[in-house]
């Protein structure tokens, strides 16, 4: 080695010595650790960390009121496969859930286009179906309540158009239905406005052109308006298939889960079984099996959005 190459060297560590540490890219890359932190926490606080206990739970049978905690193993989840109950749960969870998403969604999207309109009272309109969204849900669960009733309000109003109306929620085939329908009118303003606001991101000019080009009201809705808010249509199905596999305080309060098991959605056996009968280890296992089923049918949207939503084919 010349003694060049050494005082090359010598000048290379010297450089480097004097080279600060607190670099552009560095400090950039620790305002962007910083900035997501907050929600990072948050997540492994109230996401990862509760959904771990879950699992374990879920290998353990808890027997508060002995106070022992006992590891099963998998004795949990054969139970839930020899559970003579889980059909008729199963059953009345994907009824109920896809009652309320095709109700909600096609009203949703019906009233948005109606109030879309450049007419009087549009305002008015759009503020009275968006107002039950923000009313307390166990009040309005509870004045509905007392509507259904077999001397309520609704059979009320059928009474003077000459009908008699049953009890709605002791009915097993009205009950499960009416549960639909109490949700589908509490929330259906929150899909209606961003539906709303998806359809006046329309470009009008598209409109124009499809009507120049002889489109009727049908064909211009199915080839303009449903490809551009396409991606709203997605997050809404996504919102909506997510909340009715979590309704429990409508079924609490209106039917408790009869007549029979018509109304017995998942959430709802998994609290009888955790906090009525305090199994909380096979609780915590139909836990884990609602994470699935939601994980599958959000994985599944999301997959399926290449085939029919706008801009990701």
């Amino acid at each position: 080695m010349t003694a060049t190459d050494i005082g090359d060297r010598v000048a290379g560590r010297a450089a480097a010595r004097r080279r600060p540490f607190w670099t552009i890219p560095r400090r950039d890359a620790l305002v962007g650790y910083l900035l997501v932190s907050p929600q990072l926490a948050g997540s492994v606080l109230f996401v990862l960390l509760p959904f771990g206990l879950v699992v374990w739970y879920s290998l353990q049978e808890w027997n508060v009121l002995a106070g022992t905690f006992e590891f099963v193993g998998g004795r949990n989840y054969e139970k839930l496969l020899a559970d003579p109950n889980m059909g008729a749960v199963l059953t009345s969870t994907a009824l109920f859930s896809a009652g309320l998403v095709v109700l909600n969604l096609a009203l949703a999207l019906t009233l948005a286009i109606l109030l879309n309109q450049k007419l009087a009272g549009t305002t008015f309109f759009r503020t009275l179906f968006f107002s039950p969204v923000l009313v307390s849900l166990v009040a309005w669960t509870i004045v509905w309540q007392f509507l259904l009733q077999g001397e309520g309000g609704v059979n009320g109003l059928l009474a003077v158009a000459g009908v008699d109306g049953p009890n709605w929620l002791r009915g097993e085939g009205t009950a499960l239905l009416s549960v639909v329908v109490v949700q589908v009118i509490k929330n259906v303003g929150l899909n209606m406005v961003l539906f709303l606001a998806a359809l006046q991101g329309v470009p009008r000019q598209l409109y124009e052109a499809a009507h120049l080009d002889g489109a009727g009201a049908w064909t211009r809705f199915r080839r303009v308006t449903v490809p551009l808010i396409s991606p709203t249509i997605l997050l809404t199905s996504i919102i909506t298939v997510v909340g009715s596999l979590q309704v429990f305080a409508q079924i609490a309060v209106l039917t408790q889960g009869g007549p029979g098991m018509s109304t017995t959605v998942l959430v709802y056996y998994l609290y009888q079984q955790a906090f009525q009968f305090r199994h909380f280890g096979y609780g915590a296992t139909l836990s884990v099996l609602l994470f699935l089923i939601v994980a599958v049918l959000t994985l599944v949207q999301w997959r399926m959005r290449r085939k029919w939503v706008f801009h990701e084919s």
